[in-house]
């Protein structure tokens, strides 16, 4: 079973690598993030001509999530069991949850936080928390199981390209590794891809300033995955190649090989 995430940072934008993409790499299950559409304006049939049933959780802003899978879609979720609100107390779509064939797997936009003395810092803190309940239960179970999507942080300085340009950034605070560190603490390890070009294993790099030629990277987008599912791992890898070339979305998506 091949099981992949991708921030497409506009699913609109990027559909047409979207689903060459998925026909190319026998991918079989999708996590998606940031598709910036309304969840009618998904592309669900495009997918379904592919063997892709589809779970959504959109509004169109800036925001959105979903899971395509071609192995099953069952006991779908939306949003985030007991998560906050910004800025007021409604949701907004950062998760969504399905039994995929043998796997149960969540999509996850985690806030971005902004600045460190931003409320949506403490948002996306208060998210985290909420984040670590809602999947306590399944990370400590026998089922395979995880959470995968763009978390926004750098789980340790090695993920990102030279520390010293995040100082009192987010992204990099101990307050947000301390909350990731919780969430691997219900009983998720860290799948860490594999790096197919340079040392480490960047997912995401800036449209700014040759970010991508010159990788200028960062780790944000991340695999947990309990001991069923860590377990069954054969590989890992960052595709850098769809992060390249006109149109590319600034993140790559990360694929992990499972034995089930």
């Amino acid at each position: 079973m091949r099981i992949a995430t991708w921030n497409v940072n506009s699913i609109t934008a990027r559909l047409p690598r979207l689903l060459a993409w998925l026909e190319s790499s026998g991918t079989d299950v999708l996590c998606i993030q940031e598709t910036k559409c309304t969840a009618e304006a998904f592309p669900t049939e495009q997918l379904r001509e592919l063997g892709y049933a589809s779970a959504v959780v959109a509004d169109g802003r800036w925001n959105g999530v979903a899971l395509v899978s071609r192995v099953g879609l069952e006991d779908v979720v939306e949003g985030l069991p007991g998560g906050p609100g910004y800025p007021d107390d409604e949701q907004e779509p950062r998760a969504v949850s399905a039994t995929c064939g043998p796997v149960r797997a969540w999509s996850v936009y985690v806030p971005n936080g902004r600045e460190v003395d931003h409320a949506h810092y403490g948002y996306k803190l208060r998210w985290l928390e909420a984040l670590k309940g809602a999947v306590a239960q399944d990370a400590s179970g026998e089922r395979p199981f995880a959470v995968l999507g763009d978390f926004n942080i750098a789980p340790s300085d090695e993920d990102v390209w030279d520390r010293s340009k995040f100082d009192g950034l987010t992204h990099v605070t101990p307050a947000e590794r301390e909350a990731l560190a919780a969430l691997r603490a219900t009983g998720l390890s860290d799948v860490v891809p594999r790096p197919l070009k340079y040392e480490h294993p960047f997912t995401y790099w800036d449209y700014r300033e040759l970010g991508f030629p010159k990788n200028r990277g960062m780790r944000i987008d991340l695999v947990y995955g309990n001991e069923p599912f860590a377990g069954a791992v054969k590989d890992a890898y960052v595709d850098r190649e769809e992060r390249k070339g006109k149109g590319a979305s600034d993140h790559a998506p990360v694929v992990v090989d499972l034995d089930l």
